[in-house]
């Protein structure tokens, strides 16, 4: 089942971040499914790392048009990007540490996350660009 639908409002216009939007909603939907079947400490610090991972490529691309377009909201943006990246490092610290994770909260975390950074911050960066 997954956690996050992809969205025609998640869109920002530029086939490139969408596309990487769209590969990200899949990371964490099989994350999501993981977790769900009662997964190991370590299958879950692989998703974890994969996340962080691609969020961190993605971000630094989406950093560079908002830089590229002279995007005005780029400070805001950018720290709501460091905030999350910020808080998957803690989750992934957590898991490490003493091998627990609550599935439910890590879900909601992301789900919400995602949703509320693309229906504020990427719905603005949508406007300006499109």
């Amino acid at each position: 089942m997954s956690l996050i639908d992809w969205k025609d409002e998640f869109s920002v216009g530029v086939a490139s971040v969408d596309h990487e939007h769209q590969e990200l909603i899949a990371l964490i939907n099989d994350l999501h499914d993981t977790m769900q079947s009662q997964a190991t400490q370590t299958a879950i610090l692989e998703s974890l790392g994969e996340i962080y991972a691609q969020i961190s490529a993605h971000f630094a691309l989406e950093e560079k048009i908002m830089r590229d377009k002279h995007y005005h909201a780029l400070p805001e943006h950018k720290l709501d990007h460091e905030t999350l990246l910020d808080e998957l490092l803690d989750i992934m610290d957590s898991v490490e540490d003493d091998g627990s994770y609550q599935a439910t909260e890590l879900s909601q975390s992301l789900n919400r996350w995602f949703s509320d950074h693309f229906r504020t911050h990427d719905a603005k960066l949508h406007k300006q660009l499109g």
